[in-house]
């Protein structure tokens, strides 16, 4: 990571760890970082004479390519990579991007270690120096993501549903270090582990596919019918923890409770929520986000 602040450049590797670690600001007498990574970049071990990497890079788990893109200049991600793995009867997506070279083709089937590319650098601001692999795992949001992007875009969507929008990191890194303690961990039990960052009703109309696709999200028991609201609780960066039926009727998404960091919700939420303290009132970009997650479009 290439860093300026305070009059001083500097490579941190801490950049490329999953979480808000970058660009770095002073704020109310502390440091606290505005842009959030949602991925664990992993350097080369191998170049070549002329500098770029030969490193394989591998699927983090048994699964099924579900997509490759069709060319490097097609995402910031540039040329990337998504597998499916279902861990316990729900899907999970991990993400390998940067790549120099895709070995695999959607549809095939991959075991933990199959190679499916070669490390590179492809993709906005990376340079053969910087070159790394970005990796992601995912929880899917909506399968109308085409429908959500054309209302909010007018650049086109070259990539599916695998558009990165429409998949939302957990943190990897924790994972395996807490998978290091206890073997027995599952990635639902990670994700219902995760630090609460705010807490958004939405309409009962919603569609909620997440709850098809990840039902141990539920929170109590399910409804017979639709709810008056629904309470989705998020991580600090948008990841769902938590869906729990309401009695309370909203007309419209709406923060019913944020953490308080000591600092802004706008730096603290990814942009999602705004306000300070214990009040919070969700920005236009965080009004999308909902949506896109809840299925209020």
């Amino acid at each position: 990571m290439d860093r300026d602040f305070d009059g001083a450049k500097t490579t941190p590797w801490e950049g490329g760890q999953f979480g808000f670690v970058r660009d770095p600001r002073h704020i109310g007498g502390r440091i606290a970082y505005g842009r959030f990574h949602e991925g664990l970049d992993i350097k080369p071990l191998q170049r070549d004479a002329k500098g770029n990497p030969q490193d394989e890079v591998g699927s983090i788990a048994e699964g099924v390519v579900a997509y490759v893109t069709a060319s490097s200049g097609l995402s910031n991600y540039g040329r990337y990579i998504v597998v499916r793995h279902d861990f316990g009867g729900s899907p999970y997506y991990s993400l390998y991007a940067h790549l120099a070279v895709a070995q695999v083709s959607a549809g095939q089937k991959v075991k933990a270690g199959t190679p499916l590319g070669i490390l590179g650098y492809t993709g906005s601001g990376i340079d053969q120096r910087r070159a790394h692999v970005h990796v992601e795992l995912n929880l899917f949001l909506s399968s109308r993501f085409e429908a959500w992007h054309n209302s909010n875009f007018r650049t086109p969507n070259h990539n599916g549903v695998f558009n990165g929008m429409n998949l939302i990191g957990l943190d990897l890194q924790a994972l395996y270090l807490a998978q290091q303690k206890n073997p027995g961990l599952t990635v639902a039990k990670a994700v219902q582990a995760t630090e609460s960052g705010y807490r958004v009703a939405v309409p009962g109309i919603a569609e909620m596919e997440i709850l098809k696709n990840y039902p141990w999200l539920l929170d109590g028991p399910r409804p017979s019918g639709k709810p008056a609201s629904w309470e989705v609780t998020f991580s600090r960066w948008g990841l769902p923890l938590a869906v729990k039926a309401s009695t309370t009727s909203v007309s419209a998404p709406v923060v019913t409770w944020v953490k308080d960091a000591g600092i802004p919700h706008y730096i603290n939420t990814r942009g999602c929520v705004t306000g300070s303290g214990s009040t919070g009132k969700l920005t236009a970009e965080g009004l999308n986000s909902v949506k896109l997650a809840t299925g209020w479009f």
